[in-house]
């Protein structure tokens, strides 16, 4: 009965013991899932952080984006009230040379103007020997150069830094302004007669040759360089 008794208290203690055991484990159960749990919440908070500064720096992103690049600067040079005259001039001048080219081909008359006496008679100086240099008419020249004139005067032409491009402006007006005073010559001591055609487009040369060389001396042959 005894032994039987000592087994049975055996029994219960170690039944207390693992209740003991089990017990402790819950309790550490509990405590590592409110470790979890708290670390859970740290994690969450700093994600909450750092989910409230990426708004911050993706703002700075946004509006350093949408702030528009700085302007390059403008090429020094002649304005765009002497460049579109230019261009303006040179068409005039190329109309007034296609004119008289096809007035030369087809024997028509000019309009407005006189062709039989006085001193503004156009059809003496278009049919006299002058009106002709080196085998070729005076008006196909006077076409050709203008063609040129409107390509060299054109505003994308003046904006262009290049100093060639500059350079062969000025010294084809040059070259066409010595022309222009040799048809003069002709027509007041040769030919004694003036054509009101022709005078427009010596009028139109003389202007081009004024606003070109007056670009050049005072913006020079280069602009686009001087404002880098």
């Amino acid at each position: 009965m005894a032994k039987a008794a000592q087994r049975s208290g055996t029994q219960r203690s170690g039944a207390q013991r693992t209740g003991t055991q089990g017990t402790g484990a819950q309790r550490k159960g509990t405590g590592t899932k409110g470790a979890q749990r708290n670390g859970t919440q740290r994690n969450g908070t700093q994600r909450g952080g750092s989910q409230q500064v990426r708004p911050r720096r993706d703002a700075a992103t946004s509006r350093q984006d949408a702030a528009p690049p700085p302007a390059p600067p403008e090429p020094a040079g002649p304005p765009a009230w002497l460049r579109w005259s230019t261009f303006a001039l040179a068409i005039l001048g190329l109309a007034a040379s296609a004119y008289l080219t096809y007035t030369h081909y087809t024997d028509s008359a000019l309009a407005g103007c006189t062709e039989t006496s006085g001193a503004i008679n156009c059809g003496k100086v278009t049919t006299s020997p002058q009106s002709i240099v080196f085998g070729i008419p005076v008006a196909v020249l006077g076409l050709a150069f203008y063609v040129f004139l409107v390509a060299i005067m054109s505003p994308w032409a003046w904006r262009s830094g290049r100093r060639e491009i500059a350079l062969t402006r000025l010294l084809s007006l040059v070259a066409g302004i010595g022309f222009v005073l040799y048809l003069l010559y002709a027509e007041l001591f040769q030919i004694r007669a003036i054509c009101a055609y022709c005078t427009s487009v010596h009028v139109i040369t003389f202007l081009l040759f004024v606003l070109t060389g007056l670009a050049a001396a005072i913006w020079g042959l280069t602009p686009a360089s001087r404002a880098l």
